[in-house]
């Protein structure tokens, strides 16, 4: 062996060495990571995920740890940036709501019009890109800027919260009266016209 395949080998025998220690000592605070991601999230089986997480991140990323520094401190910053992450990630998700009477409008009022049933199809055709960019833009401009954003632009609450600089709560609440307002309007040029 020359001396630096020696030298070598020996770098890559106190990698594995630093590697197995790092491992162990993360692996005994485990019940104490376990404990804080059950208190952050609502049951053990996600504690248990976000735990499984938080340790495959770990040991992908353990040459980045400091020896001699807290473990069990960045074990946990691994932990509660996963946490946010994945509340961010279930933000995204668009909100599932159960339908309300409101929901119906365009049924009720084609049940209504001239006792005469109407197909979808033949709904669809009377409303043009130009019926819904008349709708949109007689939309009040903060429920606008919010279903411009979110439906059309595709941005998430938080990003169109931030381009607004208004709260998430407030991007939510304006997006849901915005689309009962649009679907009121498009409802109305449906079947007047």
């Amino acid at each position: 062996m020359s001396e630096v395949s020696r030298e070598e080998a020996r770098q890559l025998a106190d990698d594995a060495r630093g590697r197995v220690r790092f491992e162990e000592e993360a692996l005994e605070l485990a019940d104490q990571v376990y404990q804080v991601a059950r208190r952050l999230v609502g049951s053990r089986d996600e504690a248990e995920d976000l735990m499984q997480e938080t340790y495959a991140r770990a040991f992908r990323s353990w040459r980045s740890y400091t020896p001699g520094t807290n473990l069990r401190a960045w074990l946990l910053r691994i932990l509660t940036n996963l946490n946010i992450d994945r509340a961010r990630s279930r933000q995204r998700r668009p909100l599932t709501e159960p339908l309300e009477e409101g929901d119906y409008f365009l049924y009720n009022r084609l049940a209504d019009s001239s006792g005469a049933e109407q197909d979808e199809e033949r709904v669809l055709s009377r409303l043009s890109q130009d019926h819904v960019v008349s709708a949109l833009s007689e939309l009040p401009h903060d429920f606008r800027d919010v279903v411009v954003l979110v439906d059309i632009g595709g941005f998430a609450y938080a990003e169109a919260a931030q381009i607004l600089d208004i709260p998430v709560g407030t991007v939510m609440s304006r997006l849901h009266r915005g689309r009962r307002i649009l679907k009121r309007q498009l409802a109305e040029e449906a079947v007047e016209g």
